[in-house]
């Protein structure tokens, strides 16, 4: 039996052209996707110049101000040259007057500056003097009025008790006052014997007797 189809329509000949065609496709698709690369959509757009929308800006319409023109200068003034012979109205007339003995002079009475001084002084310009002779008569009061207490001389106490008075305008002694005391009775006997002392000889001030406030030590000693 002969075969139907004829050479040319058979295609085991052609077996490996196709072949070889195969081959070449199936290379260049490998060869495709060794070079296929895909990029980051981000980095892609890096280059794209986004404009915005940016609403423009109304800048209000100014006018400027108009200043007033300035005000016109002063109208010269004219200087008239007036001549001596010239009588001057309203000339102001200095009148000449000699002081002499019937010339009254009003005297003003100054009033003297009051100084209000303290009522009581302690230093004063003449201090309080002791009848009969000042400080060394004072001593001998003392020693000659003061008797010791016998509770102090008991207890052995000694000391100085320091006494404060007043020694008024008439020179009598005033408010006499323990300014420290030594106890024992001492005390009490030193303002007995301060309080009983004679009239002293006042303290003075610009001549006036003024009152003054006197301290004195008074020492109680044992033998």
């Amino acid at each position: 039996m002969k075969p139907k189809k004829t050479e040319k329509a058979d295609l085991e000949q052609k077996r490996g052209f196709f072949f070889q065609i195969g081959l070449v496709v199936s290379m260049a698709a490998v060869l495709l996707a060794f070079e296929w690369r895909s990029y980051d959509r981000n980095v892609m757009d890096l280059g794209d110049l986004k404009l915005e929308d940016i609403p423009e800006e109304m800048i209000p319409i100014t006018k400027q101000e108009e200043k007033p023109p300035p005000p016109p200068p002063p109208a010269p003034v004219e200087i008239q040259i007036v001549e001596d012979d010239v009588e001057i109205e309203n000339e102001a007339e200095i009148e000449e007057t000699e002081i002499t003995q019937e010339t009254a002079v009003e005297v003003i009475e100054v009033a003297e500056e009051v100084v209000d001084e303290p009522e009581i002084f302690t230093i004063v310009e003449d201090m309080p003097e002791f009848p009969g002779g000042g400080e060394s008569a004072l001593l001998r009061y003392l020693s000659k009025n003061i008797k010791y207490p016998p509770l102090a001389r008991e207890n052995n106490i000694q000391g100085i008790v320091y006494v404060t008075f007043e020694i008024d305008r008439s020179g009598k002694v005033k408010d006499a006052k323990i300014l420290r005391g030594i106890g024992g009775g001492c005390d009490e006997e030193a303002l007995r014997v301060v309080s009983n002392m004679p009239q002293w000889k006042p303290g003075r001030q610009r001549g006036k007797p003024v009152r003054v406030q006197y301290n004195l030590p008074v020492r109680f000693t044992l033998k």
